[in-house]
This record gives structure tokens, C-alpha cells and sequence, in this order.
């Protein structure tokens, strides 16, 4: 998140109607709803978990154990059975 000085883009007026209202804090304004990027949109995470929960759930259905599957990704055993899960319902 970049931080814009309020004085270059906002009019005059508009600036002391704000500063009434917090002068001299950080203020956060969101996005409007139809700008706003879902989870995952702007970089290649989301695509790359998808690609490692299908090996898993592949190396698993070839036998692979679910201890082994979790050293080799760095994750908990609990969250390897979390992905097994989440591919049955899907």
C-alpha cells in the first residue's frame, strides 16, 4: 500500500472538512467495491498453491504416506489432510 500526501490530490475545502475530523493521522480509505482484486489476483500465489495441493493429492492417491507428504512440502500433517479434504469435496 502506497501512501499519497492528501494536499496534491484532494481540493482545499475538501482537505480542512478531513482534517476536522482527524488532523494529523494516518487515515486508510478503501477501495471502492468494483475495484477491488480477489485474493491472489495480482500475483502467482494462488496458482501456485493450486499446483502444489494437486501434487499432493496426486502423490497421495499413488501411495505416497501423508508424514512423508508433509516433510516434503514444509507443511503440518494436519494441513496435508486439510488439502485431501478440500480436492474429495471438490
Amino acid at each position: 500500500m502506497a501512501y499519497t500526501k492528501a494536499s496534491r490530490v484532494l481540493p482545499p475545502s475538501l482537505l480542512e472538512a478531513i482534517q476536522d475530523y482527524v488532523d494529523g493521522e494516518t487515515l486508510y480509505i478503501p477501495r471502492k467495491p468494483a475495484h477491488r482484486k480477489a485474493w491472489g489476483e495480482t500475483k502467482d500465489t494462488k496458482r501456485l498453491l493450486a499446483a502444489r495441493n494437486a501434487a499432493i493429492v496426486t502423490a497421495h492417491g499413488l501411495g505416497m504416506p501423508v508424514k512423508h507428504l508433509a516433510e516434503i512440502h514444509h507443511l503440518s500433517v494436519k494441513a496435508i489432510y486439510k488439502i485431501l479434504a478440500a480436492a474429495r469435496t471438490n
